[in-house]
C-alpha cells in the first residue's frame, strides 16, 4: 500500500529480519508470541475491570472520614449506584461529555498540588528526605520481609497515571508527554509529600490519609471532584478496552461483536454493548465479592504489575522488529524494567489469597475465550483451504460452469484469498442457473491503520478470461469502519474492477508489443500487486518499513502477469467485457454466503472435540457474522443452510 515505505538496508535491519523469520519459521515461537499477546490482553481488560472498581470504591471511602458513623455498607452502595450510572451512560460518554473531562483532570491535579503544598507548609518540610535513596536501604535492613511484602503496595502510588495515555487515540503523543511531565507528575509528587508530611505529624493515622489530610473548609468540595475523577479514570480505562477489543477482533483474536461509532468526526469513539455491560457486571462482582479496598488493591496491583511485564515484552519486540534499536539499548531496556517489575511482581503474588485470586480466574478465563476463538477460527480456516475447488475441475465444466449463465453479478464470500471455495460448487449444483459475473470476496484485516479507499481492492482474474471470474480482496485496517452501505461496496468494488481490466488490457498491449519487436528473451515477470487505483506494488522487495505483509494475505492475492487468450484488438475485447459488467451491474448484485458447521473429527482427542464442537461451536453461534456489518437486504442474500445445501459439514483436521 502507498503508507508502505522502502528501506536502505543496515545492520540493524538484516537483524531485525532475521529475527522475524525465525519468528515465523518456528511454530513454537509462534505459539509463544501468540500465548504472549494474549495473556497481556487478557491482563489488560481484567485491569480495565479492577480500576473502576478500585477507583470508585477508595473515592467513595472518603466519606468515613467525612462522616464518621457512615459504614462500609454504605460506602459500597453508593459506589455500586455511581458504577451503574457511569455504565449506562457510556454510550454518550464517548462523544457528549468529553468536553468537561479536562477542566476536571485540570481541578483535580491542581487540587492534588495544593494539598500537598498546604501539608508541606503545615507540618514541616521533612518529608523531603524521602529523596534520599540511603533510607530505603535503611528501610530493608531493619524488616526485609516486610519491606518486600510492602512493595506492591508502594507501586499503587505510580498506577493509574498510565489511563491518560488510553487517550492517545484522541491526543498527539508529544501533547499526553508533555501534560504528563508538567503536570500530573509534579502534582503527584507534591500530593505524596504532603501526605507524608501529615504522617510524620499524625503518627497514629493509618487509614484514608488523602482524605484525613485535607483541610476541614474544603474537605466537601475536593471529596466531591475524588470521586468525579474516580469516574473518569474508569471511563478512560472502559473506552481503551473497546479500543483493544475492537483491534482484537480486526485480528481473530476475539469473537465479533457489535461496534457502534459514537462520532462521525473522531473515528476512535466507539461504543461496543456487550462488553460495557459485561465490564458492569464484572466490576460490580468484584466490589460486592470483597467489599473493601484492600482485598481490591491486592487484585488491582496483580492486574497492573501484569499489563507493565507484558508491556516491556512486547516493547522489546517492538524496539528488535519495528524500531531497530540497538541490541544494547534493547538489551539494557530489558533487564532494567523488567527485573524491577518482577521484584514488585513477586510481593504482589504474596497476597493472591487475599483478592488477587480472583483476578487470576477473571483473566484465565478471558485468555481460555480469546485462545479458543483464534484456534478454532484457524481450523476452520485450514479446513476450507485443504477443501478448495481444483483447476482442473473448473476446466473441465467450461465458461458456462456446467450450468446456465444468468446476467447479473453473484459475489460468493469466502475467507479463502486463493482458488475457489468450496460452497461454490454447492451454488453450483444447487441452484438452477449461475450469475453472469462471479466475483469471490474475501475480506481482510491487515495490520495498518487505514486502507485508504482507492486501495481497498486487489483483483486477480480466476481461470481465463471467458469464465468472466474474478477474485476480489477488501483490505480493510484496524480502524477502518467496516458498515458501510451494500449500494456504496457494489460501487466501489465494480469501479475497481473496471480499473483493474483496463490496467489488465495495456499490460497486455505492451507485452504484445514487446514480443514482436524484441528478439530477447522476456524477463521473469516480477510479482506486483494491482490496486485499484492503478499503482503497482512490488512484492520482491520485503523491506517495508512499518509491516511486512504475512504470506496469508498479500501474496496470495498479488496479480502476476496474467495469464490471457492470444486476443489481437485488446481494445475492442476491453470494450466488450466493460460493456457485458454494466450490463451485470443492472441485472443487480446477489451475495451468495455459506454457513457451515465446525465439527472436529470422531478421531480427534477428547480436548480437541470439547474445544471444537462445544465451546468454539458456542462463541461462533452467539457473535456476530462478518457479513452483518453491511446492510444487505434479504431480497439480495442468498446464505447456504447448512441442513439442506451442505449434506456433509466441514470437518477440522
Amino acid at each position: 500500500m502507498s503508507s508502505f515505505r522502502l528501506k536502505l538496508p543496515t545492520e540493524e535491519l538484516e537483524r531485525s529480519i532475521k529475527v522475524k523469520e525465525k519468528l515465523e519459521s518456528s511454530f513454537l515461537l509462534k505459539k509463544l508470541l501468540l500465548g504472549l499477546v494474549l495473556f497481556g490482553t487478557s491482563m489488560f481488560i481484567s485491569n480495565g475491570v479492577i480500576t473502576p472498581a478500585m477507583s470508585v470504591l477508595s473515592a467513595v471511602s472518603g466519606l468515613k472520614v467525612g462522616i464518621p458513623n457512615a459504614s462500609q455498607d454504605i460506602v459500597v452502595m453508593i459506589s455500586v449506584a455511581l458504577l451503574v450510572i457511569l455504565y449506562s451512560v457510556q454510550r454518550y460518554a464517548t462523544s457528549k461529555m468529553g468536553f468537561a473531562i479536562g477542566p476536571s483532570l485540570l481541578i483535580w491535579f491542581c487540587c492534588l498540588g495544593g494539598i500537598g503544598i498546604y501539608n508541606l507548609s503545615t507540618y514541616g518540610p521533612a518529608a523531603f528526605k524521602a529523596f534520599n535513596p540511603l533510607y530505603i536501604i535503611y528501610y530493608f535492613g531493619r524488616n526485609p520481609f516486610q519491606a518486600w511484602l510492602s512493595l506492591a503496595g508502594c507501586l499503587l502510588c505510580a498506577t493509574g497515571s498510565e489511563a491518560i495515555f488510553a487517550n492517545l487515540c484522541y491526543f498527539p503523543v508529544r501533547y499526553v508527554q508533555s501534560m504528563f511531565v508538567l503536570l500530573v507528575l509534579p502534582c503527584l509528587i507534591l500530593a505524596y509529600l504532603g501526605q507524608a508530611a501529615f504522617l510524620i505529624a499524625n503518627q497514629n493515622s493509618s487509614e484514608q490519609i488523602f482524605f484525613s489530610s485535607i483541610p476541614s473548609g474544603v474537605f466537601w468540595p475536593v471529596f466531591l471532584i475524588a470521586n468525579l475523577a474516580a469516574l473518569i479514570a474508569s471511563r478512560t480505562m472502559t473506552t481503551a478496552i473497546f479500543q483493544c477489543l475492537k483491534q482484537s477482533i480486526a485480528l481473530g483474536c476475539f469473537p465479533r461483536l457489535k461496534i457502534i461509532h459514537t462520532s462521525r468526526k473522531f473515528m476512535a469513539k466507539i461504543f461496543i454493548p456487550v462488553v460495557n455491560w459485561f465490564l458492569l457486571v464484572s466490576c460490580l462482582g468484584f466490589i460486592l465479592l470483597f467489599r473493601n479496598i484492600y482485598d481490591v488493591g491486592n487484585a488491582y496491583a496483580i492486574a497492573e504489575l501484569g499489563v507493565m511485564i507484558m508491556a516491556t515484552v512486547y516493547v522489546a519486540i517492538i524496539m528488535l522488529l519495528i524500531w531497530e534499536t540497538n541490541i544494547v539499548k534493547v538489551l539494557s531496556f530489558v533487564i532494567t524494567f523488567l527485573t524491577l517489575e518482577l521484584v514488585f511482581f513477586s510481593s504482589a503474588l504474596s497476597s493472591v489469597g487475599d483478592g488477587g485470586w480472583a483476578l487470576l480466574i477473571f483473566a484465565s478465563v478471558l485468555l481460555m475465550v480469546m485462545f479458543i476463538w483464534n484456534y478454532g477460527c484457524k481450523l476452520k480456516y485450514d479446513s476450507e483451504v485443504k477443501k478448495k475447488l481444483s483447476k482442473d475441475l473448473m476446466r473441465k465444466l467450461g465458461p458456462n460452469l456446467g450450468t446456465i449463465r444468468a446476467p447479473g453479478l453473484g459475489l460468493v464470500y469466502s475467507e479463502i484469498v486463493k482458488g475457489v471455495p468450496a460452497i461454490f460448487g454447492h451454488f453450483l449444483t444447487a441452484l438452477p442457473a449461475i450469475h453472469s459475473i462471479i466475483v469471490f470476496v474475501c475480506i481482510r484485516n491487515v495490520p495498518v491503520p487505514v486502507v485508504p479507499q482507492s486501495e481497498r481492492f486487489l483483483f486477480q482474474r480466476v481461470c481465463s478470461r471467458g469464465y468472466h471470474m474474478f477474485r476480489c480482496i477488501a483490505r480493510y485496517g484496524y480502524k477502518d469502519k467496516k458498515q458501510e452501505h451494500h449500494g456504496i461496496f457494489e460501487r466501489l468494488l465494480i469501479e475497481g474492477l473496471e480499473k483493474f481490466i483496463q490496467r489488465e488490457a495495456v499490460e497486455l498491449s505492451l507485452q504484445s508489443e514487446d514480443d514482436v519487436d524484441s528478439d530477447e528473451e522476456p524477463p521473469t515477470p516480477a510479482r506486483t500487486i494491482i490496486a485499484a487505483n492503478g499503482s503497482l506494488y512490488s512484492l520482491d522487495v520485503p523491506l517495508l518499513a512499518e509491516f511486512v505483509p504475512s504470506a496469508e494475505v498479500i501474496p496470495e492475492a498479488s496479480c502476476s502477469t496474467p495469464q490471457h487468450d492470444p486476443v489481437v484488438d485488446y481494445t475492442q475485447n476491453l470494450e466488450l467485457e466493460l460493456a457485458f459488467i454494466r450490463q451485470a451491474k443492472q441485472s443487480g448484485a446477489v451475495y451468495l454466503i455459506d454457513n457451515p458447521i465446525v465439527k472436529a473429527r470422531k478421531d480427534s482427542w477428547f480436548f480437541k472435540k470439547l474445544i471444537i464442537n462445544y465451546f468454539f461451536a458456542f462463541l461462533r453461534n452467539n457473535c456476530r457474522r462478518a457479513i452483518v456489518s453491511m446492510s444487505i437486504p434479504h431480497s439480495n442474500l442468498m446464505q447456504a443452510d447448512t441442513d439442506q445445501m451442505i449434506h456433509n459439514p466441514v470437518t477440522l483436521y
